[in-house]
This record gives structure tokens, C-alpha cells and sequence, in this order.
């Protein structure tokens, strides 16, 4: 089954928050970050992204079940940014994720370059964004002794 993007609004920030915790919940207890991981994220840092002009948010659709989100940050120069994307637990590993991916740069042709980052120690995650065509930009930012962020680029 494939899946679709249906553009949210404010009113969808309590359910984006809600399962934002539940896709994150693993990360969060595998590396108790609670600075950068979305799922410690609290429900007004949802509602501030949401309200930015520069910001979209589309749930993540299987059917007629929202299954996860992405948020679409549009930069300067054409530049996009993925941050966050997430499907709930019990959808992963069926391919949904690369299928967000290319709907979603389908819907931006106007960007030159995609941005996003992940955790490097997660070699699903990396895997998942290079065979996207995401390279890495050499960036890597130390969380702490056993979590580092590297940072992806995608040019079209």
C-alpha cells in the first residue's frame, strides 16, 4: 500500500505531538537525550514550529490512518529541510519512509538542495537516507560520548 501526505494544521499539533513521543520514545530511552530528540519535545515547541511561515507539516497517511509526520522547513536559496520525519513503530521497516521521501520532494520542486540530519549511530537511519541519495556534508555535531548527529545533503 503506498502512502499520501495530507497537509496539517494548528489543530493537528496535539496528535503530531502525541505521536512524535511514540516514535521517539525508543531513541530517547536508548540515549536519554533530551536536548535534541523530537520526543522530548514539548507540545508549545510543536505549536511554535507549526506557526512558522516557513514551516509545513504533512501527517504521514496509510489509508485512512495517519501513521507519522514530516516537517518540510523552507530556507534560503532553495534550500529544504526534513526535520522531523517520523513513523510510528509499528509501520517501520515497510518502506513507508522512502516513499515520504520522494512525495515529498515532488511537492517542493521548486528546492535545489535537501537538508537533514540523523543520529550516526543508528546505521538503519544513515542507510535509509543514502540509498535516498542523501551524502553526507562532513558536519557531525558530538550529543554526547556515545551519540554524535551527521549531517546529510541532497542536491537536485
Amino acid at each position: 500500500m503506498r502512502v499520501q501526505l495530507l497537509k496539517a494544521d494548528t489543530d493537528d499539533c496535539c496528535q503530531i505531538h502525541q505521536m512524535q513521543i511514540k516514535a521517539f520514545a525508543y531513541l530517547l530511552d536508548k540515549y536519554h537525550d533530551c536536548t535534541t530528540n523530537p520526543g522530548a519535545e514539548p507540545l508549545e515547541r510543536v505549536i511554535q514550529k507549526m506557526e512558522q511561515t516557513c514551516t509545513d507539516y504533512y501527517f504521514i497517511r496509510l489509508g485512512r490512518e495517519n501513521i507519522g509526520a514530516i516537517r518540510i522547513v523552507r530556507l534560503h536559496n532553495g534550500a529544504h529541510r526534513i526535520s522531523p520525519m517520523f513513523i510510528l513503530p509499528e509501520f517501520q521497516g515497510e518502506g513507508y519512509a522512502q516513499q515520504v521521501i520522494k512525495n515529498i520532494e515532488s511537492l517542493y520542486p521548486d528546492a535545489c538542495r535537501w537538508e537533514l540530519d540523523t543520529i550516526k549511530q543508528e546505521p538503519k537511519l544513515c542507510y535509509l537516507y543514502e540509498k535516498m541519495g542523501y551524502v553526507t556534508t562532513g558536519k557531525e555535531e558530538n550529543i554526547q560520548p556515545d551519540m554524535t548527529i551527521i549531517f546529510y545533503e541532497k542536491l537536485v
